[in-house]
């Protein structure tokens, strides 16, 4: 699929707010071009594990704690209905909307409102965006009542990535409808620790292996997939999973990125798109001191380090926050926002 967004600004997922009405708002102001919906993690069912958890088998809260009782008399019929209901929408033809593969009353707020206040829009936007937490993520970050990974539970393991690939599916059909172009970002924070002492005994094959089994579905059903990573992480395997955009935080971690420098080009003179993350989300401070000027002059020197035709790149690029600004004020949520729509403006008009 050719995708060229020449600079144009979208976002990571979170805001600071209460109201997703209000939040939608806020994005069509500062990123009309590329609209996404908007999570809001000052509700428990929205946050990073909870919003894409739901239905999963055997998945139980006990004291604010949320963990899969595989001790549980009812786990293995749990586990059966779930790959039950997975075939019958993978076979049977069951539709995903309705389905456990679908957000529910509880986790829909956001993606409800959004797809409303959306499909009306004259014209219609550039693209829309969704996102999902990703395989890797969601099976380093649930555990056992023992406290063991999931990772390491090979029917659970498969549920998991199962329901991540049809719960961002179900993302990519519903804004189909809208009648524009589709973008699904998983996001990856976890990669950031692949490798590290506590995650032994798992490979690099799996990992890509589990990644290209959801982003090759998304693909499937016409929408482009990207990957968001906030810090660094093994670049060449981001790269390696057949996706069409690798997301970073520019602003903190390029030196590490472009130790990748040989692989990004490639990536990008094949077509791919980076979405550069050049606006800071993840210290307050750092937000507070920048400017439009300052990020710009930041895009620029990178641009030189990279080392390819300045057009070339910006055809190939997104503009965005380094990460969602769920954790922020309102107030330098704002400013994120801001800085990331006229740094984009002041970009393309380079």
């Amino acid at each position: 699929m050719n995708f060229e967004p020449n600079g144009l600004p979208t976002l990571i997922g979170s805001l600071p707010l209460k109201d997703h009405k209000e939040a939608v708002e806020l994005i069509l102001k500062y990123t009309p071009e590329i609209p996404l919906w908007p999570q809001l993690p000052v509700f428990e069912e929205e946050r990073l594990l909870s919003q894409f958890s739901e239905g999963l088998p055997g998945l139980v809260k006990k004291a604010n704690k949320v963990f899969f009782d595989t001790s549980s008399p009812d786990f293995e019929g749990e586990l059966l209905s779930f790959f039950e209901d997975y075939l019958a929408v993978t076979e049977g033809g069951k539709p995903l909307d309705g389905s456990r593969f679908s957000f529910s009353e509880r986790t829909s707020r956001g993606f409800d409102t959004f797809l409303e206040m959306v499909k009306g829009l004259s014209p219609p936007p550039f693209a829309l965006k969704g996102q999902i937490t990703g395989p890797f993520t969601m099976l380093t970050g649930l555990k056992d009542q023992d406290g063991k990974l999931i990772y390491f539970h090979p029917m659970l393991k498969d549920a998991v990535i199962k329901a991540v690939t049809l719960k961002a599916c179900f993302q990519v059909v519903k804004m189909k409808e809208i009648g524009t172009r589709v973008i699904l970002f998983l996001d990856e924070p976890s990669l950031s620790g692949f490798g590290s002492s506590a995650m032994v005994g798992i490979t690099r094959d799996e990992v890509l292996s589990d990644l290209k089994a959801v982003v090759s579905e998304v693909k499937s059903k016409g929408a482009l997939c990207g990957i968001h990573v906030c810090a660094n992480t093994d670049w060449s395997l981001v790269l390696d999973a057949g996706i069409d955009i690798l997301s970073f935080d520019a602003y903190g971690f390029f030196e590490k990125f472009i130790l990748y420098k040989e692989k990004i080009v490639g990536f990008l003179q094949k077509g791919g798109v980076v979405a550069w993350g050049l606006v800071p989300t993840l210290n307050p401070d750092d937000l507070k001191k920048e400017t439009i000027d300052s990020l710009f002059e930041r895009w620029k020197e990178q641009n030189r380090i990279l080392g390819l035709d300045e057009e070339f790149i910006r055809k190939r690029a997104l503009i965005t926050p380094s990460c969602g600004t769920g954790l922020l004020t309102i107030e330098l949520a704002e400013k994120a926002l801001s800085l990331t729509k006229e740094l984009s403006e002041r970009i393309r008009a380079t």
